[in-house]
């Protein structure tokens, strides 16, 4: 693990000579040129203190966490790209693999697929005029047996916001257990019916709590209302209007994917996704995803239990820079996948790892992630 001590003091030492890294190759490279619609830029052009942001990337190539990749974009343009060889296992791996990981190769994003699954969902209600305020129930009368007062009084937004009052226990130490209900998601040949038939614990909308069923929910009710399988509404709504062309969608054993934890991407496509935000939605002039749903998936909707916020499928958070505090949004993932947006900084980040359920990870990847945000000047 990328130790605090550590991390400053490869900062210190490398800042004095991060250009000359930069000039002889190694993680402060600049980000390869590929057919991708991607084009580059040095660090001080884009507002970075150069050799600041080498030492981020240098304490990531050095440490000892299993971090995978880590891509800075500002303005449209990529700025720093670094990749790492490392363990690694997909979904469905028993164990884990050394992998060389590149610009080429896509990674599980796990999580983070839920924020993606909130973008289609947000295309989607555009399209069909999708009323929030619906009850989820209303997508599913074959489940008229599940209705009650309580029951019907969870809406979509409250879907969306992991707000239900549902009983449902997610914890990242227990996936891939039997006392995970996230596993049931995987092998339940009614998904949808466990995820409606929950114990409910809490008026909806007062309490969060991390649930992927609710994803998997979403991906349905787009799926129910565009007549259209999620692989092929994600493609033509989405990635290919990105010019994202190398992705997957992992299935369960019946096929259907598995929309809260399933996609694997190029984090360079990733980072994609993050410039899509960033521009209130746009890809190259043309609207993708609507801008007000933009702006309100990453408006804090509900309180979690780590200090952060929830809007619609993203996280929200804070981020101290030049003594000032400024707002993030984020897709995370299991593991160590993070795309982190700074709207007021027009920065996004991606990362990728191979720490499962190993909430350790979270230190070395905030350092990283605050060391690239001090090392912005401008």
């Amino acid at each position: 693990m990328v130790t605090r001590g550590w991390f400053v003091a490869v900062l210190l030492s490398t800042a004095l000579a991060g250009p000359a890294r930069a000039a002889a190759g190694g993680p402060c490279a600049p980000p390869a040129s590929m057919d991708d619609g991607w084009q580059t830029a040095e660090p001080e052009a884009a507002g970075f203190d150069a050799g600041a942001l080498c030492a981020v990337l240098q304490s990531v190539a050095e440490g000892g966490a299993n971090i995978h990749g880590v891509l800075v974009e500002r303005r449209g343009r990529l700025v720093a790209e670094l990749y790492r060889r490392g363990k690694d296992r997909s979904i469905w791996s028993l164990f884990a693999r050394e992998t060389r990981f590149g610009p080429a190769v896509v990674h599980d994003l796990r999580s983070v697929s839920k924020s993606i699954v909130g973008l289609l969902f947000g295309i989607a209600a555009q399209q069909r005029t999708i009323d929030l305020t619906a009850s989820a129930l209303s997508f599913y009368p074959e489940y008229a047996h599940l209705r009650s007062p309580e029951r019907a009084a969870i809406t979509l937004e409250h879907v969306l916001t992991m707000s239900t009052g549902l009983e449902w226990n997610e914890s990242v130490t227990s996936y891939g257990s039997l006392a995970n209900d996230e596993t049931r998601l995987y092998w339940d040949w009614a998904p949808y019916r466990y995820v409606l038939s929950r114990p409910i614990v809490a008026k909806p909308g007062m309490q969060f709590n991390y649930n992927g069923g609710g994803t998997a929910l979403l991906a349905d009710i787009i799926v129910r209302t565009t007549r259209t399988q999620l692989r092929q509404f994600a493609r033509s709504a989405l990635f290919e209007p990105l010019g994202i062309r190398e992705w997957e969608w992992v299935a369960d054993p019946y096929g259907r994917p598995l929309a809260f934890a399933g996609l694997r991407m190029r984090p360079r496509d990733l980072a994609k996704i993050g410039r899509l935000v960033l521009a209130h939605g746009q890809w190259e002039g043309r609207q993708i995803v609507p801008a007000e749903w933009v702006t309100q998936s990453l408006r804090p909707r509900i309180a979690t239990s780590d200090g952060l916020h929830y809007g619609y499928q993203w996280w929200i958070g804070t981020v101290d820079w030049k003594g000032r505090r400024v707002t993030w949004g984020a897709g995370i993932g299991n593991g160590g996948q993070r795309l982190w947006v700074v709207p007021e900084l027009d920065l996004s980040v991606v990362t990728t790892a191979g720490a499962y359920n190993d909430p350790q990870i979270r230190r070395p990847l905030g350092d990283v992630f605050r060391g690239i945000v001090a090392a912005l000047r401008e």
